[in-house]
């Protein structure tokens, strides 16, 4: 196949100040702070969720079941329409109206970071309940028996260990949220995807957009598992985590 690579097409200008290489890094500055932003919510949000589903208290963790079992079995793209669409109707006036009196860029970044936040939340919670559920059933017990609170075993005997035996399956929901971010760019998110396509359509360089789009994704994936794989390695406990 003969085609002509042109590389320099990104330094070339794309407005008055702007370059199409400007283009790009803002969409990857606006990935990396919906992607950061969503993770914050979801782990929070998630390891409640997880903590609600092996508390015993039958209430909680039929509140938590539920919101597993809708959010995990109805699409991402879905709920961000819903996000975007729906939800903000239902917020007491004061938000709303702040919410819409931003640039519609502002008003689908907010809701569709909070979307993939509480989409990502149902997928840690599930993480959490599965290693709170690995560990050893004394453990709980003995923290009770030292005079623990129910909350205060949970804060500082069971999510501690089972946070570190997770980090694996933690990364891999963190790389998800990542990519799963470029879903956003269907409700208006100026993110990373979004530029590539308006580079696409500028320019008409579909393969030198595409792959700086891959280089992108690639370089924040690697950067996560590098920390992640750092984080793993100084927090690891041994006779939990294969040592």
């Amino acid at each position: 196949m003969s085609y002509d690579w042109h590389w320099g097409v990104f330094l070339e200008a794309a407005s008055a100040r702007e370059t199409y290489l400007d283009w790009l890094l803002s969409g990857f500055l606006t990935t990396v702070e919906m992607g950061a932003l969503a993770w914050i919510l979801a782990f929070f949000l998630g390891s409640i969720l997880g903590v609600m589903r092996t508390a015993n208290n039958r209430p909680a963790a039929f509140i938590a079941t539920v919101y597993v079992e809708v959010v995990r079995n109805v699409p991402l793209i879905v709920q961000l329409f819903l996000w975007y669409y729906l939800v903000p109707k239902f917020l007491p006036g004061s938000w709303r109206n702040w919410l819409f009196s931003q640039a519609p860029a502002t008003t689908a970044f907010v809701t569709a970071t909070l979307g993939l936040g509480f989409f990502t939340a149902a997928r840690v919670c599930e993480q959490v309940r599965s290693g709170i559920q690995s560990l050893p059933h004394g453990l709980r017990n003995a923290a009770l028996a030292m005079g623990f609170t129910l909350p205060q075993a949970y804060r500082y005997v069971l999510l501690p260990i089972s946070y570190r035996m997770i980090v694996p399956p933690m990364t891999s929901e963190m790389l998800s949220i990542f990519k799963n971010s470029s879903i956003a760019a269907t409700i208006g998110v100026i993110d990373l995807f979004a530029r590539t396509r308006q580079l696409n359509d500028y320019t008409a360089r579909a393969y030198e957009s595409f792959i700086a789009v891959i280089l992108c994704y690639f370089i924040i994936n690697a950067a996560i598992m590098l920390a992640m794989h750092l984080l793993e390695k100084r927090i690891r406990i041994p006779g939990f985590m294969g040592n």
